[in-house]
């Protein structure tokens, strides 16, 4: 087996469901020596032991992130917000040689070869960078166009496309939505027909996150005529190939430091090999994809609304009205504590629904109530918090503003909420018959 990665990459063996060791390569110090031979204290064990689906290597790897966070990007979120993009080549290289793009890809392809959790547990963590955009551009890197691929792609395709995205080397970008067809994804228009041994592609994608610096899109469009459920295939496009043109870097209310483009394809001409899997099941694959896509975004919004309330106390214990802390007000501590409980029932639905969906388990509809109760709590928390702040919270100095503007898209991005309580009735069978 050959070990892809740089220096502070980590390298972990498992086999099935035990945890072995982790490595790490160049120099740096053995992570087992880290994890493993540390005397576990108390409140270690109440952490780990009592967790409903992480173990003492979860928070290894939360912590080790958490480094890299506070070292590599919160240092520079305010300067990448203003300038409107972060260097996505950069930071996702720092990410994929320290091995947090691919922790549940598999081992020959540059991957961690775990289990789903790790990828709930480092989304979580990287709830603690100071914006919500930079989440999530690495979230479509390794958790939107890469699940299909590491599943169904040929072993070529996830050699040119798998590999490099898990190490860094490119960045993805997911062309699925377009005008006219965002959270109805059956109806997209763009086309791929087939001409010999290639698909020739027109069409174009709207709100594609990464696209202005992406080196390859996870593509949906139709490459035949059949129903809209089984004509479309998921195909990898290099972003470099003539026909394929950049529009616009669209303007958004919120996630600014991440770039978001108009994409539009004249007549591209894509080798027929790049294909995920098999062609019609496109729709299916993608899917598929939302159920992870869904569970990471709620992992990552917990952690931010954690970090919101946390901050929202600190500072309203400071801040005096009729004499006394604004937190001093009933009103004020009974509604941070309703809000706290509403966070914590939501991880809680987090973790039943990972430890379900890794054990096998079609978990659909408890995605979809978590990824709806996700957005509408992050509306809530974050305008609750901002009253609370008053004037300032009205400013671009403090977290909460960022919050409430960022926060917005979980309600309508990787599906709307109207469309989650669609899927939600439809699995409780309460939709009108046709």
């Amino acid at each position: 087996m050959v070990l892809h990665g740089g220096a502070l990459r980590l390298n972990l063996l498992v086999n099935s469901n035990h945890f072995y060791k982790f490595t790490s390569f160049v120099g740096v110090r053995s992570f087992s020596e880290k994890v493993l031979s540390k005397p576990e204290t108390a409140s270690a064990s109440e952490t780990t032991g009592d967790h409903l689906i992480y173990t003492q290597q979860h928070f290894a790897l939360k912590e080790s992130l958490r480094k890299i966070i506070d070292q590599e990007i919160n240092p520079h979120v305010d300067q990448w917000e203003a300038e409107g993009k972060f260097p996505a080549h950069k930071v996702f290289k720092i990410l994929g040689s320290a091995g947090f793009l691919g922790v549940n890809k598999p081992v020959e392809y540059g991957g961690l070869g775990l289990d789903f959790s790790y990828s709930v547990a480092v989304s979580e963590e990287l709830g603690n960078i100071r914006c919500g955009g930079i989440p999530m551009a690495i979230g479509v890197q390794t958790d939107m166009t890469t699940p299909a691929l590491a599943r169904f792609g040929s072993a070529e395709l996830k050699k040119e496309f798998l590999l490099p995205s898990v190490m860094g080397d490119k960045v993805a970008c997911l062309g699925v939505s377009e005008v006219g067809a965002g959270s109805d994804v059956s109806s997209i228009r763009t086309k791929a027909v087939r001409k010999g041994d290639e698909y020739v592609i027109n069409g174009g994608k709207m709100w594609t996150t990464n696209g202005t610096q992406a080196d390859w899109m996870c593509l949906l469009a139709n490459t035949s005529d059949g129903p809209p459920h089984r004509n479309k295939s998921l195909i990898c496009l290099p972003m470099n190939l003539p026909g394929v043109h950049i529009a616009r870097k669209i303007e958004k209310l919120g996630m600014w430091s991440s770039d978001t483009a108009e994409v539009f394809f004249d007549d591209v001409h894509v080798p027929c090999k790049n294909i995920i899997g098999q062609e019609g099941m496109g729709f299916t694959y993608q899917m598929l994809q939302f159920q992870e896509e869904r569970l990471w975004a709620v992992a990552n919004i917990v952690t931010m609304m954690d970090n919101i309330i946390q901050e929202t106390i600190q500072y309203t214990g400071q801040r005096k009205i009729f004499k006394q802390p604004v937190l001093y007000h009933q009103s004020v501590h009974f509604r941070l504590a309703e809000l706290q409980t509403e966070v914590e029932l939501l991880r809680s639905l987090l973790h039943r629904a990972t430890a379900l969906y890794i054990k096998g388990n079609d978990v659909t509809k408890l995605a979809s109530m978590a990824k709806l109760k996700g957005g509408r709590l992050a509306r809530e928390v974050a305008d609750t918090c901002l009253q609370y702040w008053g004037g300032m919270g009205f400013t671009n100095d403090v977290m909460v503003s960022r919050f409430y503007r960022d926060s917005r898209l979980m309600s309508i991005g990787a599906g709307a909420d109207e469309v989650m309580l669609g899927i939600i009735c439809k699995y409780m069978d309460t939709l009108p018959k046709k």
